[in-house]
């Protein structure tokens, strides 16, 4: 249990990805505060770690098969992200943005905090529209480019490592953004628990909500401690070594 405890949440869900789920239960953020150990999070957010740790030796020793996203290049990684989450996210955008502005519009007079949740939602919905653009149109296009080089054998390159350290910084400066926007409609929809008189919508948006937080998690899982990792080695190994 103790080695479980003392290892970062990031650590644990990197070395199996099916440990995810685990802490979407108990609210336990691995992305954008994934640098705490799971005894730290636990401890924070009043939950006892030794159920966490007996829940997470129960998935590790399940027998289904673990994808090791640490094995994948740059551009298979990259390939994953944007087909996987950066397409999910374009999917989900407009259809829930639309069900809560019904909601918001019925049913904001009984439950006021609706409202700020469409609010918040609207402002998580232009950031990530935005956001992925420029992963995609800068950030990407750039760590494909030096893993292209890289193949070539190029040993040096004439650029500087903020060439790939700035856009990454303004990305994970966003995630965590988007994190705390989705935190906050959590809280505000106590846990995606829909009132009792809630219409069909109404149930449909706050599980809709839900599953849009835990992909964005494990989004941001994949970029800011594997994808991005990877991709400053990387440009550390090409950089030229005088002069940069």
């Amino acid at each position: 249990m103790n080695n479980l405890a003392n290892e970062s949440l990031a650590k644990i869900v990197k070395s199996n990805f099916r440990t995810a789920s685990v802490f979407e239960k108990y609210h336990l953020d691995f992305c954008c505060k994934g640098k705490r150990s799971l005894q730290q999070a636990c401890e924070e957010t009043h939950v006892p770690v030794d159920e966490v740790v007996a829940v997470l030796e129960e998935v590790i020793a399940g027998g289904n098969p673990v994808v090791d996203f640490d094995k994948y290049s740059v551009s298979a990684l990259i390939d994953y992200i944007v087909n996987t989450h950066h397409a999910y996210v374009l999917n989900e955008l407009p259809q829930l943005f639309a069900w809560l502005q019904r909601v918001a519009s019925k049913h904001g007079e009984r439950h006021p905090e609706i409202l700020k949740v469409f609010s918040l939602f609207h402002e998580v919905k232009e950031e990530m529209e935005h956001h992925m653009k420029k992963e995609e149109l800068v950030l990407f296009p750039r760590i494909k480019e030096l893993e292209a080089l890289e193949k070539e054998g190029a040993h040096a390159i004439g650029r500087n490592l903020t060439y790939i350290t700035a856009p990454i910084s303004m990305m994970e400066q966003e995630h965590e953004h988007a994190g705390e926007l989705m935190e906050e409609i959590r809280i505000l929809t106590n846990n995606y628990t829909p009132p009792s008189d809630a219409c069909t919508t109404y149930r449909l948006s706050f599980a809709s909500l839900q599953a849009f937080e835990a992909d964005l998690h494990q989004h941001v899982h994949l970029e800011n401690y594997l994808l991005f990792p990877k991709a400053v080695d990387l440009m550390e190994r090409l950089k030229q070594t005088v002069g940069n």
